[in-house]
């Protein structure tokens, strides 16, 4: 188990680029399956997430071509259906959350899957009743063997119907929307989650054959058809890296320049008239705590700032940040503004609704200095110290990889040396990070 050093204090400087949307990536990955044609997928990034998926994907059969850096070529021409009813199959579903998302490009191309509950990150508890309950409404059954701890689908003439999501969730919906695409008939999915990443997907799928409406929108209306193609289709910069590069640069009091966002290229939808930036309501999410963010072409700027003041609402009161469905808040972020608020000025109310474990680490941040009051599993009270105190060193431990960024953060601002123990969950989702980091200022060193 691997584990980082890091010396605070540092300023940041020069630039740096997002790396390609990880949770973009592991939807992309599995819709590969829908055709035995070549599908390219550029941008990928350099993480344990998508290179076990990957490797996954290799292990059931599919052909996988390196062409260069974050750039593959993936042919699923012949699948092993052997190896997909094997315990190792199962074993590594088991341990790749994005692995889920495999139900409905199998169950659309094979017609049955057996699969494991996935694993991922331990923050609270992570239902798949919408996956589930999709393929149901599509015409499929699904068993749970006792023995193999696993469930079997059978979906052999998957049929469109209409259907009202009991939540918006991204990866559910990209689930059903890979089912659906060669299901016979028409499929309507309302309270679709329409995420960028959902909105990539479909962009994808529609350039492989797929007819999908509605892109953009939580309306998406799917005609079936008999078979898919071959696509070339690039990845988003990953806009929760961009979210923790700006809270490096705000927290540390440095001038950074975030390169190649996707901030100013208007994302057209081929369906719609919707036109939204990909990174949402973030950057505002940050300038509500007084970062100043500026845009140069497709670039962001940090500068450099002595002194963040929180806002409040227009009647004075304290402000709350809470997540919310996009075009809402990413809950992926909130575990960073939660750390740059402790060095802001001024109060702020953390509110993270769709995971009940996910503000416990705040624990730690509290050990090292930080005023905060944990309220209950969804909500914390940040008063920030105005930087007119450092956070002080700290060891600690990376519970799952939103966390171990954000207490990466906090240990980069601390004074004093800091240690974060089972940093394979920052690797989960950050690419080379030490490196990158350190080439613009920092001072990481990784141990094993």
């Amino acid at each position: 188990m691997a584990t980082f050093i890091i010396e605070g204090g540092h300023k940041l400087h020069g630039s740096i680029t997002p790396q390609g949307a990880k949770n973009e990536a592991l939807q992309v990955l599995c819709a590969v399956l829908l055709t035995k044609e070549t599908v390219v997928i550029d941008n990928l990034p350099n993480i344990l997430d998508v290179n076990n998926l990957i490797d996954l994907l290799a292990s059931m059969g599919v052909t996988v071509e390196k062409l260069s850096k974050g750039k593959f070529a993936f042919t699923a021409a012949n699948l092993d259906t052997a190896y997909l009813r094997s315990a190792d199959f199962l074993k590594k579903c088991n341990k790749l959350r994005g692995s889920v998302m495999l139900i409905g490009p199998l169950l659309a191309r094979l017609g049955e899957v057996t699969y494991a509950k996935p694993g991922g990150d331990k923050i609270g508890r992570r239902r798949l009743d919408t996956h589930f309950q999709g393929m149901v409404n599509l015409g499929a059954t699904f068993t749970y063997d006792q023995e193999l701890l696993a469930y079997h689908f059978d979906g052999k003439r998957l049929k469109g119907t209409y259907m009202l999501l009991d939540e918006a969730s991204v990866t559910g919906t990209a689930n059903i929307i890979m089912a659906a695409v060669m299901a016979e008939g028409t499929t309507t999915i309302y309270n679709a989650a329409c995420e960028p990443y959902v909105q990539q997907l479909c962009r994808m799928l529609n350039a492989m054959g797929a007819k999908i409406n509605g892109v953009g929108s939580n309306l998406l209306t799917i005609e079936g058809v008999k078979t898919l193609h071959g696509a070339q289709h690039k990845l988003l910069p990953d806009m929760i890296e961009v979210g923790s590069f700006i809270g490096m640069a705000a927290i540390t009091g440095s001038e950074l320049r975030i390169k190649d966002c996707n901030y100013k290229i208007p994302f057209v939808h081929r369906t719609s008239s919707l036109c939204t930036s990909p990174l949402g309501i973030i950057p505002d999410a940050f300038r509500r705590l007084g970062i100043r963010i500026d845009e140069e072409g497709d670039d962001l700027v940090i500068p450099a700032q002595e002194h963040y003041q929180i806002e409040s609402f227009l009647d004075g009161s304290i402000l709350t940040v809470a997540d919310a469905p996009w075009p809402g808040l990413t809950p992926d972020l909130l575990s960073v503004l939660l750390v740059v608020a402790t060095q802001a000025k001024g109060s702020v109310l953390i509110h993270q609704k769709m995971f009940e474990s996910r503000l416990f680490f705040v624990d730690k941040l509290i050990d090292m200095g930080a005023q905060i009051i944990l309220c209950d599993p969804h909500r914390a009270v940040v008063i920030g110290h105005d930087h007119t105190r450092q956070l002080k060193r700290n060891n600690m431990t990376s519970p799952d990889i939103r966390a171990g960024i954000a207490m990466l953060i906090a240990a980069m601002s601390a004074e004093g040396t800091s240690k974060i123990d089972h940093i394979d969950q920052i690797d989960r989702g950050y690419e080379d990070i030490e490196h990158r980091l350190n080439a613009i200022g920092a001072c990481i060193r990784r141990e094993d």
